[in-house]
Parts: structure tokens; C-alpha cells; sequence
């Protein structure tokens, strides 16, 4: 499956560390393996079901936020230099983990992104921070998955978190409008 996920989202290669590149990709199988997703299903799972018929799906969603994190990182380390350091393998792992849980939350069903029985008690956030300390993920990952959506509003964010936040609703407000 390793093969497939990393044609889906080559931004895995992206991650210098190669224990937590593994680990990424692990948490994901762990999802799609629990959820009963196949790789070839996941271009057709929606990006949020608070978009209705939303022209982008959840890799592409996964995708952008994982670039537009990388190019704020790019831009801060161009301009502040050290003043302003971000870790960018959590960073990325981040980006590419931080919806890793809609693969518990949704389900398909009649050619459909669905919210999943275990969805209408847990969302996304929890679930995939669940799934990514069971893969050994490192607490600064985790607690960029558990606060990139509203559930992290009265927690202080780190600075990778903040970033991550950002560009997540960056991509889906744009979609939302």
C-alpha cells in the first residue's frame, strides 16, 4: 500500500527523517486499514463534508496544505532567518497527518463522502491524533493535528501549529466561499 499512497501524495519524501517519514505513512495505512478505504478510493473522498459538492477531494486538500506550509517555511526562513525557526520535517509531518483522521471520521457510501458511526461521536482532530501517538508520532506532531481545526482555538498553538492552521484554512475557506 506504501507504493500507492506515496504516488498519491509524493510529499512523503519530503520528510528528511526517515523514521518519521515511515511513521506518517504507517499512521495512514492504520487509517485507511480501520476506515476500509483503498488508496484508489481516496481521490474520490470529499475534502469536508462543511462544503457542500466541493470541487477538490482529500488528497488535493492534504496536498495544498502540506505545500502552502512548506512555502511558508521557505519564505520565513528567506526573510527571518533563524529569528523565526520552524522545525520543517514536523511541519510537513504535520501538514501531511493533520486531516489523517476524516479516514475514521467518513465513509462512502452510495458514491458518497459520509460522516462514519464513529465520526458522529469523534472528529478528525481526535481520532488522528489517537491513530498517530498509537504509530510512536512525536508529541509536536501530535499537537499539530489535535489544534489545526477549531478544537485548538483556546490552546496555544506552536509555531508549526500556527502555520499549519493557517494554510488548512487557507485551503478550505477559499473552497467555502
Amino acid at each position: 500500500m506504501s507504493e500507492e499512497l506515496l504516488e498519491l501524495i509524493p510529499e512523503f519524501n519530503l520528510i528528511a527523517n526517515a523514521d518519521l517519514r515511515e511513521r506518517c505513512i504507517k499512521v495512514w495505512e492504520e487509517g485507511m486499514g480501520r476506515g476500509g478505504w483503498k488508496a484508489a478510493d481516496l481521490p474520490k473522498m470529499a475534502q469536508s463534508l462543511l462544503i457542500p459538492d466541493a470541487p477538490t477531494n482529500f488528497i488535493e486538500h492534504t496536498r495544498a496544505v502540506t505545500l502552502i506550509s512548506i512555502g511558508v517555511a521557505d519564505v520565513f526562513e528567506k526573510i527571518y532567518g533563524e529569528r523565526n525557526p520552524l522545525n520543517r520535517d514536523q511541519l510537513i509531518a504535520g501538514a501531511l497527518l493533520h486531516d489523517v483522521g476524516k479516514l475514521l471520521e467518513y465513509t462512502f457510501a452510495d458514491d458518497k463522502t459520509i460522516k462514519s458511526e464513529l465520526g458522529t461521536q469523534l472528529r478528525h482532530p481526535f481520532s488522528g491524533a489517537i491513530l498517530a501517538a498509537e504509530q510512536g508520532v512525536p508529541v509536536e506532531v501530535l499537537h499539530m493535528i489535535a489544534t489545526h481545526a477549531k478544537e485548538g482555538d483556546l490552546m496555544p498553538r506552536s509555531r508549526e501549529a500556527t502555520v499549519l492552521h493557517h494554510a488548512d484554512f487557507t485551503s478550505f475557506e477559499t473552497f467555502k466561499k
